[in-house]
């Protein structure tokens, strides 16, 4: 009878732990998709620098990129502006 509780542990372990991963990659999703064109635009800048160019042009996307982030997580969202931000 003690092999069978045993499994049982280690499956309901299992379980736990599939869930707080599966919970981890959907808040991975969401800040990807809000912050993606900043991070892209950092490593771009970041790239460029370490081959010796200037990536000032990069810094700049990514600042613009990081108040656009900003301003749609700060923007009310409900049903009368719905479809304002699902054209893109």
């Amino acid at each position: 009878m003690q092999p069978v509780r045993i499994r049982r542990i280690r499956g309901q372990g299992m379980t736990e732990y599939i869930i707080i991963v599966a919970l981890i990659a959907v808040a991975a999703i969401g800040v990807y998709r809000l912050f993606g064109d900043t991070v892209r635009t950092q490593m771009a800048g970041l790239a460029q620098e370490l081959s010796g160019e200037s990536g000032k042009k990069a810094r700049d996307a990514a600042k613009t990129s990081a108040a656009d982030a900003e301003k749609q997580a700060t923007t009310k969202k409900d049903l009368s502006n719905y479809y304002d931000g699902n054209q893109k």
